[in-house]
């Protein structure tokens, strides 16, 4: 497997950087648990703050959403400011954010808390960069592996964190600041950023056309089912949509420093990392929240009824397996390729929406389900971020890691509308499973694609 040349710096060969890693790997786990957590709440925040599920889903998506334009914007300002304080930055408005939530007593004011906790999002590929910096060309892969993984462990971690709370959002958002805040005091202490800042200008007209687009996008497709999917509110938003999505594509390719490289998401050596990383976010969030509303469904009405306590029980399994396999994803990567880890990653996640398509009539189901969700995430994962860095050149790196992880949460914050849009329309929810399991089956060929077309290939060009 092809690697990336990495420079030891004077700093990273007299100290060991390896405490500083773990550090930023936890700090990565919260990321990814703040934004599961609420997903089993999702009910509980219905009724307690009396409005549509539709409405209330909203705090998951326009959390998501914030992650996907943030994580390219906070890394640019990483290069040019240094990426560990655009990491205690984020933590800082993580903490901020938990506060806020935890204090919450309307839906207007836990959305605006929300988004600034969606900023966390960027932290994963800035910690991916400091990584980079930190380690040994033979110890990166290992480093980005344990990085990955852990962000899968944290995302089951969040359905736990939901259920041991029986249900009160108030205490999980309280929990999430005091995580995030021993997190921030143990990066400060921990970590270094060895790399030197860069002059720069942040592409903020290309950041603000992006939220535009997607917006558009994420309320047409939400609210298609219960508006009708030819309405003119539909219509127009999709119009919106196309429009704004063409003009931030004329200004990313003409501003000299962009928010987004149009190259970068489709040159040979990263194409594959950035489809299947879409489509495995969206199958993940798809898997995630599906299992959790289903579970939560009255018994009368073909659910089980559950809490969110046992929604978190029936979804101890794939925490288990995340943090397992993220103990030996550094091993697992010196042996097999990152697109095989991917590809096959993502067909272990498509088969656990299958199988709830299939069976899905007792608890037993669910937990085969969440089984096999924690196993190919826990693979799949762990191999994201190197199978998105391994043919790029070293000063790329960083802009490749940020793309990876944008469209990853692109494509979960496309599942959450998605979701809604299939329920309102009457869809049910194997039609939920059904759409996660194609999903997976895509990123995986995808992804076992990108593998073989890329063999051989050493790096990719600059992105001049």
């Amino acid at each position: 497997m092809a690697t990336v040349v990495v420079p030891e710096s004077r700093e990273t060969t007299r100290l060991n950087p390896w405490p500083g890693v773990i550090s930023l790997a936890f700090a990565a786990s919260i990321a990814a648990l703040q934004n599961t957590a609420v997903v089993p709440l999702l009910p509980v925040l219905q009724r307690e703050l009396n409005t549509s599920l539709t409405a209330v889903s909203w705090t998951l998506t326009l959390s998501l959403l914030v992650g996907a334009v943030s994580t390219p914007l906070l890394s640019r300002f990483g290069d040019m400011y240094g990426r560990r304080r655009m990491i205690l930055g984020a933590l800082a408005l993580l903490v901020i954010g938990s506060v806020m939530a935890a204090l919450a007593t309307s839906l207007t004011w836990l959305i605006v808390a929300r988004v600034l906790q969606g900023f966390v999002a960027a932290l994963v590929p800035l910690s991916i960069g400091v990584v980079r910096d930190a380690l040994p060309r033979q110890q990166l892969a290992t480093g980005i592996g344990v990085l990955s993984a852990t962000m899968g462990f944290g995302s089951g971690g969040g359905m736990i964190l939901a259920g041991l709370a029986s249900g009160d959002f108030h205490l999980v958002f309280w929990i999430t600041g005091g995580i995030s805040l021993v997190a921030g005091i143990v990066v400060a202490f921990l970590v270094r950023d060895a790399a030197p800042p860069v002059k720069g200008r942040p592409d903020l007209l290309g950041a603000a056309l992006l939220t535009a687009w997607l917006v558009a996008l994420l309320l047409a497709v939400s609210e298609g089912g219960s508006w009708g999917w030819t309405s003119p509110g539909v219509l127009g938003l999709l119009a919106a949509a196309a429009v704004l999505a063409a003009v931030w594509v004329l200004v990313e390719r003409r501003v000299a420093e962009p928010l987004v490289q149009m190259a970068m998401l489709v040159h040979r050596g990263t194409v594959g990392a950035t489809v299947s990383s879409l489509l495995l976010g969206f199958s993940f969030f798809t898997l995630l929240t599906g299992m959790s509303g289903f579970a939560q469904v009255p018994a009368a009405a073909g659910g089980f009824g559950a809490t969110t306590l046992q929604v978190g029980i029936y979804l101890l399994p794939s925490t288990f397996f995340m943090l397992v396999i993220s103990l030996f994803a550094g091993r697992i990567m010196r042996r097999l390729p990152a697109s095989a880890m991917v590809a096959t990653g993502s067909g272990i996640t498509a088969l656990a929406g299958l199988w709830l398509v299939i069976e899905h009539t007792a608890p037993v189901h669910l937990y085969v389900a969440s089984s096999l969700m924690g196993m190919g995430l826990g693979v799949g994962y762990a191999a994201l971020g190197t199978m998105a860095v391994e043919h790029v050149a070293a000063d790329r790196t960083a802009v490749a890691a940020g793309v990876n992880a944008l469209v990853r949460i692109v494509g979960g914050s496309v599942a959450g509308a998605a979701i809604a849009a299939v329920l309102a329309a009457g869809g049910g929810y194997p039609w939920v499973f059904g759409a996660a399991a194609v999903a997976g089956v895509v990123a995986a060929l995808f992804a076992a694609g990108y593998g073989y077309l890329n063999r051989g290939l050493v790096t990719a060009p600059s992105g001049h």
